[in-house]
């Protein structure tokens, strides 16, 4: 399979491939319906469950070759306690706890209270789901997507989508992350080698 097609596309040809390649996965559909019959703020479907699902569909692989669970964010700075996300926490495994995999929701506006202490890097407070993704390590793990109610799908994508498309591992420098891109770059390219890793910059 030529799984470099999308590659160089150009942003508009390569969400309407995104949008389809999501829609083909009956979990992702189900999750994002879900999300939106819950209504949660600011929800979005993101990481693994999205890109892995676009390295698989291009190269052949089964569906969820790959995805452990499946990341949600939500945003509500309204009330970020705990008790207020574990409602939502066990909301959300009750609708989903058929699936075959897990789904796995966070309150974004509640990242800055933890973050520091279990990664050891400083972490300002975000102001949306949106943000949190423009922080991940890597760039082609930046894309998330929400289902609006008249059916059209929306991408969010900081960096645009031509890292995902290209099967490419590029860093994100936001934060000091060095150590997990190149940690999940190398766990990655186990499962597909189709993958180019593209190192940290020394100067960083």
């Amino acid at each position: 399979m030529d799984h470099l097609r999308f590659s160089g596309a150009g942003d508009a040809i390569q969400r309407q491939a995104l949008e389809a390649i999501i829609r083909s996965q009956p979990v992702l559909m189900e999750v994002l319906q879900g999300l939106r019959e819950l209504g949660l703020p600011d929800h979005l479907l993101v990481a693994g469950a999205i890109y892995n699902h676009v390295w698989n569909s291009l190269t052949g692989r089964p569906p969820l070759t790959g995805v452990n669970d499946i990341d949600v964010f939500y945003f509500d700075g309204s009330d970020i306690g705990w008790d207020a996300e574990d409602a939502i926490i066990r909301e959300c495994a009750a609708r989903f706890g058929h699936l075959p995999i897990p789904v796995q929701v966070r309150n974004q506006a509640r990242v800055h209270l933890w973050f520091e202490q279990k990664f050891g890097i400083p972490f300002t407070p975000l102001n949306s789901s949106g943000e949190m993704i423009s922080r991940y390590a890597s760039r082609p793990y930046a894309v998330g997507a929400r289902l609006h109610p008249g059916g059209d799908i929306d991408i969010v994508a900081p960096f645009g989508l031509d890292d995902l498309f290209s099967f490419r591992i590029t860093p994100n420098p936001a934060l000091n992350n060095r150590s997990l891109h190149q940690q999940k770059g190398e766990s990655l390219r186990q499962i597909w080698p189709e993958l180019t890793f593209v190192p940290w910059p020394e100067d960083q």
